[in-house]
């Protein structure tokens, strides 16, 4: 055996950090790593431990957990929330007090526990490392710890196995799962001695990477790198160094917050001089300025907020998609663009034989012998060889495995050099050669053709094939005559040409539908894969996509930001071939800088770090590394690209639903805020017609089951006709504040105090007239004040089924289809009369029974509320057509895709014909 390099190397005296080139010949990597074929020594190995660390991924040190749990209790809405319970315990209502500091916690409890993910991805990244591998020490076999791995060592690969380090190899051959890198579950062989002409490293034939896997072959690899200099290290770098924005909603409840603080503390302020000016005592109007913080302040907003999006996020579990953040639900609502990867997303993840061309059932006989695969129930080995091995069994042409394993001859295993396999097998006492493989390689040594068929027909046949995107492989046989051949060169010569296999993952059946349901929606669809443009672009063509242009890695590589920034911008799609992982995260910085909101589909190891930076990312349960779905937002469990669509739709539904119940809250606040003002503006002479436990029984205890009911309302008709919502709208529009406050709080407000002033001049008060515990009017007061605080109740009501819709009638969603909402307002009734009736309540909220008379008043106060509403909407409805786009991105159905190509591909193809350069080559 010829040894490279000495077997005991000088001490490599060179910085951790010192580059080699692991592609430069064998002889002088050896050379420039100080190590030979029978690796290090021992002595050396421990030293390199020390000067280059261990083989593992470090973790970056996170936000300590209590620092994470602090933040959740001064979000603004929970500073909101403290004020509030500061002004309960403050005024005597300590039961309610304690119940807002509750809530208080609860909120930030789920908070926390919903968004502690900091460093998930990059230890799910260290579970791609094997626990223990086999070098090559002294010149003897040794197992070491994985993570006791250093350059210079020789690693012995062998089936099977998982690759710990980056590694050249230095003998043998192996068909490594590249899948966890690149995305693509097609198998690609590493030689030693390959010519290594591949224009990135990835595709180099003389590399092997860490987090892969050997699936077949052996042979000897020399480390180069290790830790966080592997391609897999790299990877957690970019991961670690991706941070996590605010999502839309998370963006515009926090400016709500503020909004409704400054708000609510505005107004005390502003009003507080002005209670003195009208002639009230300072305690008095230090009341009423309390009064308006607190008919401000929406208590119920956030925890209403949380529990729908935790309803969001229990619906979508249900239909196939796991949510990790609960704002997550309502930023795919948002999505103006989706990027997804084409393998197991769009397509099945199972190769099958599309086309034959020349004879089905020769062409069958061949494919079946020619393999190595197991085609039984459980099946292992390459994709592709287990489609073929399908299609020779659905034309009944099998062949049992331990019988194609005992009438075989030889075997040569395909190479990259090559490009073919073939077999010589014993087929009746006579020994036939089955030969498979790239067009390119097959076609040349065949001599003989079938009578229908000439040499230049077959190869514009490839040509055909190929240019739908199909992967393409020719088969060949012929009869050996005397001693059966025994080695792949004289076994591949002089064959006959039998006939063409085109193969393709073809489309989940449900996925064109789910395509025609976004482009409705507005949103764009990009494609972006690490396999072959041609192929993708045809997957596109066929699920239904616009992507008119392919765009191939090195193109990408060369363009500058503004370039990128500019080709993103255009209208249509694009389909992205030959990816890595710098290129997924810069086309996801590009389209966040065009004011896109990114959804970005991924399942490798390759995808964390854009999966991290979209605005949402997509993980598969089913097929995806732990790393993607550590990194990931969203978790598809079917790995399908329509349940992507469902989620659009359930994000868009739950966000309809928080501005329907900010509407319903918002709207009340005006009856609220009114009664101070005729007590302030007045003088003292109107007496305050509410108090502000009333108040706070209806912020926290009426409202609250009918907002949450709006957060379960089902979606509005024509939801995913509309547009995607633009980035920077907001939760509360000009639109919502229009309804909530000079309509639905204007109305509400001229009811509440007609029936206030209607009880009181029943009872023969007049301005000025004193109502205190000891005046005669006290009682006709208190029952003036609960008919005030009934008023707002029953108001409350209509505006619970006005807001359901924001432009439908309520006939058209149907009056009973939120049974939710008939419950929580039968809850509101029945709450709202124990604190009018129950005697204990009475005391504590200063209520009072009312007449029957009274309570009649109140009743048609539902109805006129939510008619003034119907006729706004019905105005609006006949004045313009529902707002929101069709077709937005329909497909072009071009079948001529122009490729866009770096310098190096920069020929033109003949029209209608694809590159020879593109056709698809099996792996």
């Amino acid at each position: 055996m010829h040894i490279i390099g000495s077997a005991h190397p000088p001490p490599d005296r060179r910085e951790p950090d010192a580059a080699v080139d692991p592609r430069e010949p064998i002889a002088a990597l050896l050379r420039d790593l100080r190590t030979g074929y029978d690796g290090l020594t021992a002595r050396e190995a421990a030293r390199r431990l020390d000067l280059y660390g261990l083989n593992e991924l470090p973790l970056r040190r996170g936000t300590p957990w209590w620092a994470a749990l602090g933040r959740q209790f001064v979000h603004p809405l929970a500073l909101l929330l403290w004020v509030a319970a500061a002004l309960a315990l403050g005024s005597g209502a300590a039961a309610l007090g304690n119940a807002i500091l509750v809530v208080i916690v609860l909120n930030a409890v789920l908070a926390f526990w919903q968004e502690n993910q900091a460093e998930h991805a990059v230890r799910a990244l260290s579970r791609f490392l094997p626990d223990q591998v086999c070098v090559v020490r002294d010149g003897e076999r040794v197992p070491v710890p994985a993570s006791r791995l250093v350059r210079g060592d020789v690693l012995l690969i062998e089936e099977g196995e998982r690759i710990p380090a980056d590694a050249r190899l230095i003998a043998g051959t192996a068909e490594v799962d590249m899948s966890a890198l690149t995305g693509e579950s097609a198998l690609v062989v590493r030689t030693a001695d390959d010519a290594d002409t591949a224009d990135r490293s990835l595709d180099s034939p003389v590399l092997l990477f860490s987090g892969t896997a050997c699936v077949g072959g052996s042979g000897r690899a020399v480390v180069h790198s290790t830790g966080v200099h592997t391609e897999l290290g790299r990877i957690a770098a970019l991961s670690q160094h991706v941070h996590r924005e605010e999502s839309p909603l998370e963006h515009q409840v926090r400016r709500v917050a503020w909004l409704i603080a400054a708000v609510a503390v505005g107004a005390g302020a502003a009003f507080l001089p002005l209670g003195l000016l009208a002639g009230l005592s300072l305690g008095a109007a230090f009341l009423f300025a309390i009064g308006l913080l607190v008919a401000n302040v929406p208590e119920g907003l956030l925890p209403t907020i949380t529990l729908a999006l935790a309803a969001g996020v229990r619906s979508m579990a249900g239909r196939g998609a796991v949510v990790k953040r609960l704002s997550a639900v309502e930023t795919l609502g948002s999505t103006t663009v989706i990027c997804t990867d084409k393998t197991g997303t769009l397509t099945m993840n199972a190769m099958r034989v599309i086309e034959v061309t020349g004879n089905p059932g020769d062409t069958a006989d061949i494919v079946a012998r020619c393999a190595t695969a197991d085609p039984g129930e459980h099946a292992g080995g390459d994709p592709m060889e287990i489609a073929l091995l399908r299609y020779a069994a659905d034309r009944d042409r099998a062949v049992p495995m331990a019988r194609r394993d005992t009438e075989r001859l030889a075997l040569n295993d395909f190479d990259a050099q090559r490009k073919m396999m073939s077999t010589v097998d014993d087929i009746g006492g006579t020994a036939r050669v089955h030969v498979k493989g790239a067009p390119e390689a097959v076609l040349p040594r065949c001599t003989r053709w079938p009578r229908d068929a000439t040499a230049d027909q077959v190869r514009a046949q490839v040509d055909e094939l190929a240019g739908r995107g199909l992967r393409v492989l020719a088969v060949a046989r012929r009869r050996a005559d005397g001693a059966p051949p025994r080695d792949a060169e004289s076994a591949e010569q002089d064959l006959t040409f039998v006939g063409l296999v085109g193969l393709l993952d073809p489309p989940r059946p449900e996925v064109p539908a789910a395509v025609r349901a976004v482009h409705t929606a507005g949103i764009r669809v990009h494609v972006i894969t690490g396999d072959n443009g041609r192929t993708a672009a045809e997957i596109a063509r066929q699920v239904g996509l616009g992507a008119d242009r392919v765009v191939d890695g090195n193109t990408v590589d060369e363009m500058s930001d503004e370039r990128l920034d500019g080709l993103l911008a255009e209208p249509g799609e694009i389909v992205f071939a030959r990816t890595t992982p710098e290129m997924k995260l810069r086309i996801a910085d590009a389209l966040r800088q065009n004011g896109e909101v990114v959804a970005m589909t991924g399942d490798g190891v390759n995808d964390a770090p854009a999966l991290r930076r979209a605005d949402i990312g997509v993980a598969m349960g089913r097929g995806g590394t732990d790393v993607a779905r550590e990194a990931a937002t969203l978790i598809l469990t079917d790995d399908n690209f329509a349940t992507i669509a469902v989620g659009i739709e359930e994000g868009r539904r739950v966000f309809d639903n928080v501005r329907k119940f900010v509407l319903y809250i918002f709207a009340h606040a005006v009856p609220e805020v009114v009664p101070f003002l005729l007590f302030a503006l007045s003088g003292g002479a109107i007496p305050l017609p509410l108090t502000v436990l009333q108040i706070l029984a209806i912020d926290l205890g009426t409202e609250t089951l009918p907002a949450l009911a709006l957060g379960r309302e089902p979606a509005e008709p024509g939801l995913m006709d509309r547009p995607p919502r633009p980035r920077r709208e907001g939760v509360i529009t000009r639109w919502l504040l229009l309804r909530a406050w000079a309509l639905l709080g204007v109305v509400s407000a001229v009811l509440v105090t007609a029936g206030f002033f209607v009880v009181l001049f029943a009872a023969g008060w007049h301005p000025g007239a004193p109502v205190g515990p000891d005046a005669p009017l006290h009682h006709a007061y208190m029952q003036a004040t609960t008919m005030t605080f009934a008023g707002i109740v029953t108001c409350q009501l209509g505006t619970a089924f006005a807001a359901r819709t924001e432009w439908a009638s309520l006939r058209s969603v149907g009056l009973t289809s939120n049974r939710l909402l008939l419950a929580g307002c039968l809850f509101e009734i029945v709450f709202a009369a124990a604190l009018i009736y129950a005697p204990p309540l009475q005391a504590v909220f200063g209520t009072a029974a009312l007449e029957p008379w009274m309570v009649a008043i109140t009743l048609p106060f539902p109805v006129v509320v939510w008619a003034a509403d119907e006729l706004l909407r019905r105005h609006r409805r006949r004045r313009a057509p529902r707002p929101g786009t069709r077709g937005a991105f329909l497909p072009v159905g071009s079948a001529a895709l122009p490729v866009i190509r770096g310098p190096a591909e920069a020929r033109p193809a003949a029209p209608g014909r694809p590159n020879p350069g593109d056709r698809i080559r099996p792996q």
